[in-house]
């Protein structure tokens, strides 16, 4: 992995991503999925929340860099929270 030069952050946000999709495979073979509808206006399954959650922690991310110059800490704790309200009532 020297080619790529991963800082620590950098890496343990992988790592997390891997491991959070690992748990989602397992989960999901233990436990299939049905859909239902939550605030979100379609009904998702769990794998469509985890998705929706990422893509969107993705972009608080970018918005918190757009205005701010400031650690990305708080943006992290803002998708961590976001996260957790999209995939229990999403």
């Amino acid at each position: 992995m020297n080619w790529m030069a991963w800082t620590l952050p950098t890496a343990v946000f992988f790592t997390a991503i891997a491991l959070i999709l690992t748990a989602m495979t397992v989960w999901e073979f233990a436990s299939p999925s049905i859909e239902r509808r939550g605030f979100l206006p379609l009904k998702t399954s769990r794998g469509d929340r985890l998705f929706i959650g990422l893509l969107s922690s993705a972009y608080i991310h970018l918005v918190w860099l757009l205005l701010t110059e400031t650690a990305l800490w708080p943006a992290t704790v803002i998708s961590v929270v976001w996260m957790a309200i999209v995939m229990r009532w999403g």
